[in-house]
C-alpha cells in the first residue's frame, strides 16, 4: 500500500506547526533571553538615563591575561562606572553574596547556577587594571530581568530590572571629572574587540575551556624509609629506567604482597616483584 498520499495530506494540514515548534525552541533558548534582557536593560537606560550624563556602552567583550571576559553593559558617568550583568530567568531564586552558586527553582526542577555577583567581578577588576582607577570609583550592579522572584534576601546590588535605574541614580556622588568620563569611554571603545561572530565564538570557547575539567594530577609517591630503600639498593625500572619503590598490593589475589613498582606511576607501570 502507498503511504505517500496520506503523508502528504497530513504535511499539507500540519506543515505550520514545524515553524512554530522551531520558534518556541528559539524563544526558550539561553541565547533568546540574553538578548531580551540586554534589551529591556538598554530600552530601559536609553528611557530614563540622560545621555548628556550617562554614557551607555553595550556588548563589550575585552581581552584579559588568560583570554576575555564579555561585560553585558557598562554605563559610564561621573557618578562612577556602573559594570551590569543580566540575567533573564524565572522562577524562585536562592542566594546570598558570598555563596559561590544560586539556586533557580521553577516547581520540582532545581538549577544551580553560577554567583552572578562573582561572575561579574571579573569584569569589575578587568575595568578597574584597563582605566587605571580605583575599586572605589566601579559599581557592580546584577539586573535581573523575567518572571523571577528572590526568596532569600540579596544585596541593595541585585535588583530587578525596574529597580537598577533608581539604584543608577541614587548615586549622586560626583567621583569622576567630565573629561574623564570622556576619556573612559573613548578607551573602552577602543580597547574592547569588535563585534561579531568570531569573537563571540571565541568567548565562548573560552568559556568552555575553563569549565573543562583537568586532569587528575598523578599521585605523589613517598617511599618508606627503610633499608631497602638507600641509594645503595635502590632498583631501576625495567620499563623506562626510572627509580623503583616499594608497593603493597590491596586487591586481587595478591593483596597484602609487597612488590616493587615505578615511583613515575601512572605514566609508567613497570612491576618488579619483591624478594
Amino acid at each position: 500500500m502507498d503511504f505517500s498520499p496520506i503523508i502528504q495530506q497530513v504535511y499539507g494540514a500540519l506543515w505550520y506547526l514545524i515553524p512554530l515548534a522551531i520558534l518556541a525552541g528559539v524563544l526558550k533558548s539561553p541565547w533568546f533571553k540574553g538578548i531580551t534582557g540586554e534589551f529591556l536593560v538598554n530600552t530601559a537606560a536609553r528611557l530614563f538615563l540622560p545621555k548628556d550624563e550617562y554614557r551607555l556602552i553595550k556588548d563589550v567583550t575585552l581581552q584579559t591575561d588568560d583570554g576575555t571576559t564579555q561585560i553585558d553593559h557598562i554605563i559610564v558617568s561621573r557618578y562612577g562606572v556602573f559594570v551590569i550583568e543580566t540575567k533573564n530567568m524565572k522562577g524562585w531564586i536562592f542566594g546570598s553574596a558570598n555563596q559561590k552558586t544560586w539556586t533557580q527553582k521553577i516547581y520540582k526542577h532545581t538549577h544551580k547556577f553560577q554567583n552572578p555577583l562573582h561572575q561579574n567581578y571579573k569584569h569589575v577588576k578587568t575595568l578597574e587594571t584597563l582605566l587605571n582607577i580605583p575599586a572605589s570609583a566601579i559599581h557592580s550592579l546584577v539586573v535581573f530581568v523575567g518572571d523571577s522572584t528572590f526568596k532569600t534576601e540579596l544585596p541593595e546590588n541585585v535588583v530587578y530590572a525596574g529597580g537598577y535605574i533608581r539604584y543608577i541614580k541614587a548615586r549622586r556622588e560626583v567621583i569622576l571629572s567630565q573629561a574623564a568620563v570622556d576619556t573612559m569611554t573613548a578607551q573602552i571603545e577602543q580597547l574592547r574587540l569588535q563585534r561579531g561572530f568570531t569573537t563571540n565564538r571565541q568567548h565562548v570557547k573560552h568559556l568552555r575551556q575553563k569549565k573543562a575539567p583537568s586532569p587528575p594530577a598523578a599521585p605523589a609517591v613517598v617511599p618508606s624509609v627503610t633499608a631497602s630503600t638507600t641509594p645503595q639498593s635502590q632498583k631501576q625500572c625495567p620499563k623506562c629506567g626510572g627509580t623503583m619503590v616499594p608497593r603493597t598490593a590491596r586487591k586481587g589475589q595478591n593483596a597484602g604482597n609487597q612488590f616493587w613498582g615505578c615511583a613515575t606511576y601512572p605514566a609508567c607501570r613497570g612491576v618488579v616483584k619483591h624478594p
